[in-house]
């Protein structure tokens, strides 16, 4: 893709550098460490993860992965966040606009899974009925950890980093079929630079907005 500086990485697989550049945050997963998943129970996250875990990239995923991490940071100031101690409460409902899709990877980043998940191990490291959908709230997410009950509701404006004007012509012109292969490169480039635009602001606080914090 001509407009990305690409870096390969160990899989061998290419991807837009600014993946690899995106904060990452580190968190102590006590059931990994429990099962030696990891030696001393700290899992590194990065956008790429997140992206793997879709299956694309876009604004919804970065947002989705700011909020996680800003949600972690504040619940946990000045020590690692812990994995799986946390739940999330939706304001939309699961199969509404991109409910479903930022649940996706904010159950990857915090641990908090619905019905489908983690059962636990005699009462313990239980990971299911965490995240759950058509909350009135008053933001996006509200994110609580579980031992001393502290919570904060966050908020995505991607609004603040608006696409290019050519990115939804260049769409449609696609998906109708027409368009050149130069064409759907540049609407790559467009799509994705608007993703590194907002990865570069992870901490604007007008973008990932913390309300409610108790």
């Amino acid at each position: 893709m001509p407009d990305f500086i690409q870096f390969i990485t160990g899989d061998g697989v290419s991807y837009p550098e600014f993946f690899n550049q995106a904060k990452k945050i580190t968190v102590y997963d006590p059931l990994a460490h429990l099962l030696g998943s990891s030696n001393d129970g700290l899992i590194e996250y990065s956008y790429i993860d997140a992206v793997k875990q879709a299956g694309h990239s876009c604004p919804t995923v970065a947002g989705a992965y700011l909020m996680a991490i800003k949600a972690l940071v504040h619940l946990y100031p000045g020590e690692v966040p812990q994995r799986g101690g946390l739940k999330a409460e939706f304001q939309e409902g699961v199969a509404d606009g991109v409910a479903g899709v930022m649940a996706n990877v904010v159950s990857l980043i915090t641990g908090c899974a619905g019905e489908g998940g983690f059962k636990g191990l005699a009462g313990n490291y239980v990971r299911r009925n965490l995240l759950s959908f058509d909350h009135p709230l008053n933001g996006q997410i509200r994110f609580q950890r579980m031992d001393t009950g502290h919570a904060v509701t966050i908020s995505y404006h991607p609004d603040l980093v608006p696409p290019s004007p050519e990115v939804f012509t260049l769409l449609r012109k696609i998906l109708g079929g027409v368009a050149q292969q130069t064409e759907k490169d540049a609407f790559a480039a467009g799509w994705q630079e608007r993703v590194r635009k907002i990865l570069e602001q992870a901490d604007n606080p007008k973008l990932v907005v913390c309300s409610r914090i108790t």
